[in-house]
């Protein structure tokens, strides 16, 4: 599914990135973890083409990625959930959502329907379709956000802190729905994560200190000696 290969990036002149080697396969979820500056954010933005890698290669399903802008890159099956959530805050919920569906074959010219699925993940959206998405709590704007990427029938969904400043039980709402997306469609995850219960949620984990992968496998062996190293909770 998506293959990353000696990765680095930079900012400037700040390497930021440093041989990144990484890879999430069909139908699986895979967490980053790390404390907060090690390139976890950096990482997600380059491959959905939000940022461009100096050397390396991104491949989704066999393809180079390199040069292809972000919306090309949504098209071929990626979805990107950023921190912070980014859903529009005078559009309404129902709004929000069609935005997502710009990402299929034709764009919003062609597709106008809802697929119900997404209010199966996330009842509180249907009853709140003619709300003004930044009249949403936190938890519901993030589900808002899920929902409206999958709209874009991806392969791939990128989520950077899905449950950064959500109430709990939430937090276990977007951990199921999340899982049940996997289980359902097929889809891979890749999530950056600092809440260790969604974290064991994920099939593998790679931890990353100063711009580099320096560990991985699958999270049923992730160690209390890894957590303490690498993950802030």
């Amino acid at each position: 599914m998506l293959e990353v290969q000696d990765l680095n990036v930079y900012y400037g002149e700040s390497h930021i990135l440093r041989n990144v080697d990484l890879s999430v396969r069909p139908g699986q979820m895979v967490c980053l973890i790390g404390r907060n500056g090690v390139g976890k954010s950096t990482l997600l933005k380059t491959v959905v083409g939000l940022l461009r890698q100096r050397s390396g290669r991104v491949e989704l399903l066999g393809r180079d990625l390199t040069g292809l802008p972000p919306h090309r890159r949504a098209r071929g099956g990626i979805a990107y959930v950023p921190q912070g959530r980014e859903i529009i805050p005078q559009l309404t919920v129902r709004e929000n959502l069609m935005l997502g569906m710009e990402a299929l074959p034709g764009g919003l010219g062609q597709h106008r329907h809802i697929d119900p699925v997404v209010f199966e993940l996330f009842p509180v959206l249907e009853k709140f379709l003619a709300r003004r998405g930044g009249d949403l709590s936190g938890g519901q704007q993030q589900q808002l956000a899920i929902a409206r990427a999958l709209l874009g029938k991806p392969k791939l969904l990128l989520l950077d802190e899905p449950t950064e400043g959500i109430q709990p039980s939430v937090v276990l709402d977007i951990e199921r729905a999340v899982r049940r997306i996997i289980e359902t469609t097929g889809i891979s995850v890749l999530l950056v994560e600092q809440h260790l219960h969604f974290v064991r949620q994920a099939d593998w984990y790679y931890a990353m200190q100063k711009g580099g992968v320096v560990a991985s496998g699958p999270t049923a062996e992730l160690s209390k000696e890894v957590v303490d190293r690498f993950l802030s909770v």
